[in-house]
């Protein structure tokens, strides 16, 4: 079994969820349920499905796992804009 924390993407992806746990702290205490929870759940899917397809057997069920992966990306690139609208975190750190 190849190990996924040993693949720059997955490494990169963590990385990303980090920062984005970090920011969306300081988001409305009223966001919680709403706008940081979607925001933790799209960036954290990132990695867990990048993990995920390593694990699998294959190169075609990694390489499915890694188009869920560009959808959540995909999801939380739209949350960040929209947290930024919503002047919710300083726009330099999102």
């Amino acid at each position: 079994m190849r190990d996924f924390r040993e693949i720059k993407v997955w490494n990169k992806a963590h990385a990303l969820t980090l920062e984005i746990y970090k920011a969306s702290s300081q988001f409305p205490r009223e966001e919680i349920y709403g706008l940081t929870g979607q925001m933790r759940r799209s960036s954290s899917s990132i990695p867990a499905n990048i993990a995920e397809g390593f694990g699998r057997g294959g190169n075609a069920e990694l390489a499915r796992f890694l188009q869920i992966g560009m959808g959540s990306a995909c999801e939380l690139e739209y949350h960040v804009l929209l947290a930024k609208d919503l002047n919710f975190s300083d726009p330099e750190e999102l």
